[in-house]
C-alpha cells in the first residue's frame, strides 16, 4: 500500500533523500509522493521528523 504525506509536512526533504525509487518530490510548500511509483518500503516514514507520512 503506497504512502502519502499529510499537511503536517514541514518540507525538510529528509524523506526525499532516502527514497530508493525517487517517488518523492517538492509540491506546493510540502513534499508529495507519487503513489504509482511508491514501493511501500517505508524508508521515508522512519526519517520524517514530524510524523507526516502514512500508508493508505
Amino acid at each position: 500500500m503506497p504512502h502519502f504525506i499529510n499537511d503536517s509536512c514541514i518540507n525538510c526533504a529528509a524523506c526525499e533523500s532516502v527514497c530508493p525509487v525517487t517517488c518523492i518530490s517538492e509540491g506546493d510548500g510540502a513534499r508529495v509522493i507519487d503513489e504509482s511509483t511508491c514501493i511501500d518500503c517505508a524508508a521515508c516514514v522512519e526519517v520524517c521528523p514530524v510524523d507526516a507520512i502514512h500508508s493508505r
